[in-house]
């Protein structure tokens, strides 16, 4: 399994990511088998959130892990807050921010995070209270790395105006089929179609000039959680390509999907978020594969765009 250095960040990680959203899903011996997957593979990073089944997931991998041969420093573990369900808001404070990683890491059953990123923008966000809970979470040990999930390029300025250690991370949506990160480059000042409105700030372009390392998430998606666009016969153009390629590189068309992510020269990484070992396996195949320039565009045309 190929790896990248995140800059300032974690050295050292896979560029696939088991994402563990589903884990509740899973008794605790399923857990531990699709931990241990995972690890064997060559995929060293994990990532949870504390609205992921509400802190179930983070539960069930922690109760999960015992029952596996990997060894805590020998992995990555990341994960999310912000995001209070209870409540129905989204929570930056400092006292959330604090008593959020207080829960993640008694429910992993581990004394720290080596990453913990800001999940999705509260509104109401005061950067000071953000800056004093990252210094007395570095301070304690507690969280090893910082960054954000879903942000926009101003919002993570605001934020380094007054946080000190590094952003190294912004978790964002990107597929074949949702691809606006990059769609909007192209068709830049073009009144004829959508695909020209700038969305996120150009939150791709702005990653790679301040060495933010992007994780893509719901790599096989379309819309937002409209399901799979592999062998839905809503994109028969796009399935007809991919099989092609799997053909050629002796894949399935999941890790033909994950390979045009990795391509990009951005250097992503890519959340898988399949509870299924036999799926997993195949994704990490993606790993392996290194799309062609050409083929890189074919797929991207395939998926509905057109080359202005």
């Amino acid at each position: 399994m190929q790896k990248i250095n995140i800059a300032q960040g974690p050295e050292n990680v896979t560029r696939l990511i088991l994402g563990c959203m589903r884990m509740p899903s899973l008794s605790v011996e399923d857990a531990s088998k699709m931990i241990q997957t995972a690890y064997d593979l060559g995929i060293n990073f994990y990532d949870h959130a504390t609205c992921y089944g509400d802190g179930e997931a983070e539960k069930r991998f922690g109760d999960a892990i015992s029952l596996t041969s990997v060894k805590r420093e020998d992995i990555f573990i990341q994960s999310k807050c912000g995001i209070r369900t209870d409540k129905k808001i989204f929570d930056w404070r400092r006292e959330n921010i604090l008593n959020s990683v207080n829960e993640i890491l008694a429910r992993l059953k581990t004394e720290y995070l080596d990453v913990l990123l800001l999940h999705r923008p509260d509104l109401l966000f005061d950067p000071e209270q953000v800056a004093e809970a990252f210094d007395e979470l570095e301070k304690s040990g507690k969280v090893r790395s910082f960054g954000v999930s879903n942000t926009m390029p101003m919002q993570i300025e605001l934020l380094k105006k007054y946080v000190k250690q590094p952003l190294k991370i912004n978790q964002l949506q990107l597929s074949l089929e949702q691809s606006q990160l990059i769609d909007q480059d192209l068709y830049m000042n073009n009144k004829t179609t959508d695909m020209s409105i700038m969305r996120d700030g150009g939150a791709l372009d702005y990653c790679r000039l301040n060495d933010i390392t992007i994780q893509a998430w719901s790599p096989l998606q379309h819309g937002m959680f409209k399901g799979m666009f592999i062998d839905n016969p809503e994109f028969p153009e796009l399935n007809k390509v991919l099989q092609e390629l799997a053909d050629k590189y002796g894949a399935t068309k999941a890790a033909i999907s994950i390979a045009w992510i990795l391509r990009h020269p951005a250097k992503m990484q890519v959340i898988a978020g399949t509870m299924n070992p036999v799926h997993l396996t195949e994704m990490a195949e993606a790993d392996k594969i290194e799309l062609t320039h050409e083929e890189w565009y074919q797929l991207y045309l395939s998926s509905g765009k057109f080359l202005p």
